[in-house]
């Protein structure tokens, strides 16, 4: 199941265009690259290319004057909401805008920018409005919420079987981000300076990498655990034992920082994600343990996305970053096979480690035991330990049923959030 030409080329949902700007005439923009003024010198990790950018302006006279620079008032999607995020407050450092042709395809073909720098995905904006142009400025919004505006600098058509061809491994559309890219995205890319003016509203709480970092030890290894799903008894074992990693230095501290942006459609909604990692943040109240959130949008892109996952971790400063089993995997929507092997993600983080100065930690295959509780596999057949498992479908199925979900699988507050939210 190939994507043809056409099914790359239809029309897409892209941002809404809402109305037309009066052209005030209004003061210059205000800078809006500036070097994150905060204690970046607090967190010992560098951030990625350098500079932590932030693009928010700081006064209500600075918004005004942006917004009267605009033509054009667009509805973002959900999608264009979290990338514009994370190029505002410098979760996508060292970008400063949406990718111009240049960049965008220096990324696909090489997963570099054109200086080099090492960049795992393409961070575009889409739109199928054949007036937009170059020279133009659009002021995205969020409802009412004024977002931040674009300042157009080209415009272009994608080579989009290419690109998924590139960075998810396939262009079939069984593949959800290829399937993202054919028919949500729209034909035409634009690259363009971003001002922030406002971070969107969220059901969670999204601080900045300057905050968190702000937050973080400085003289400690921080090992970041990148989860889209609610956190069970083995995923905690998991980024808890990540510290006794020899490639950790002693007390090192492990930031869960979950995605809740779009995912896959079966994925259970942020909101409610969100609700879990809360009440089990109650429950385990870990010193060792930090929890943020992250307005990120999966692309299920496996080791391209796990270089973005480490470079975006490492704006946050993170020094370290846990590599699961196909990370941001998939499965074919047609055979449920999966679309990558199970260490691809481990092996192109390893290979990219120096250049991104992040350390990739590779996480354990736990599995629980009657006699031990949870070990690891290796382990356990060694040992001919009695083991257990119950599957998602399993899991799904006794949630449903109101069935009592053993405590070695899930913790119990986190199984109430679930009951409550079906």
């Amino acid at each position: 199941l190939i994507a043809s030409a056409s099914a790359f080329s239809a029309n897409k949902l892209g941002a809404t265009r809402v109305s037309k700007v009066s052209s005030l005439v209004g003061p210059a923009f205000a800078p809006t690259f500036r070097l994150a003024n905060t204690q970046l010198e607090a967190a010992r990790q560098e951030p990625h290319g350098g500079t932590l950018v932030n693009l928010m302006v700081e006064t209500d006279e600075e918004k005004e004057a942006a917004i009267a620079k605009a033509d054009i008032v667009l509805e973002a999607t959900e999608r264009q909401l979290c990338d514009v995020q994370l190029i505002m407050n410098g979760g996508f450092s060292p970008l400063t805008g949406f990718m111009e042709e240049a960049e965008y395809q220096s990324v696909v073909e090489n997963m570099a920018l054109p200086d080099g720098t090492v960049f795992g995905l393409p961070v575009i904006f889409d739109t199928d409005d054949e007036d937009l142009q170059p020279g133009q400025t659009v002021l995205l919004k969020q409802g009412d919420l004024p977002i931040a505006t674009v300042e157009f600098t080209d415009k272009y058509i994608p080579n989009k079987p290419l690109e998924c061809l590139k960075c998810y491994g396939t262009s079939a559309i069984e593949h959800p981000g290829a399937l993202m890219v054919a028919t949500q995205r729209g034909k035409y890319y634009m690259g363009g300076k971003v001002t922030g003016l406002n971070f969107p509203v969220r059901d969670f709480p999204c601080r900045t990498p300057a905050e968190v970092r702000e937050s973080l030890p400085d003289d400690v290894d921080v090992v970041a655990f990148q989860c889209r799903n609610p956190v069970h008894r083995a995923h905690y074992e998991l980024f808890t034992r990540a510290l006794d990693d020899p490639l950790v230095g002693s007390d090192g501290v492990v930031l869960v920082h979950p995605t809740c942006g779009p995912t896959q459609a079966d994925d259970i909604p942020g909101d409610v994600r969100f609700k879990t990692y809360e009440v089990l943040k109650e429950e385990t109240a870990n010193p060792r343990v930090k929890w943020e959130y992250l307005p990120y949008s999966m692309h299920m892109a496996g080791p391209r996305e796990a270089i973005q996952h480490m470079i975006i971790r490492k704006n946050f400063g993170c020094t370290h970053f846990i590599i699961g089993r196909d990370m941001a995997g998939s499965k074919s929507s047609v055979t449920g096979e999966d679309f990558y092997g199970a260490y691809e993600a481990q092996d192109i983080a390893k290979d990219n480690s120096d250049k991104l100065g992040v350390t990739p930690v590779p996480s354990l295959n736990l599995v629980y035991t009657e006699e031990e509780g949870y070990v690891t596999a290796d382990y356990a057949k060694d040992k001919d330990l009695s083991t257990k498992k119950l599957s998602g479908t399993k899991f799904r199925k006794m949630l449903r049923a109101g069935d009592d979900i053993p405590e070695w699988f899930a913790f119990k507050s986190v199984v109430e959030v679930l009951r409550e939210n079906a």
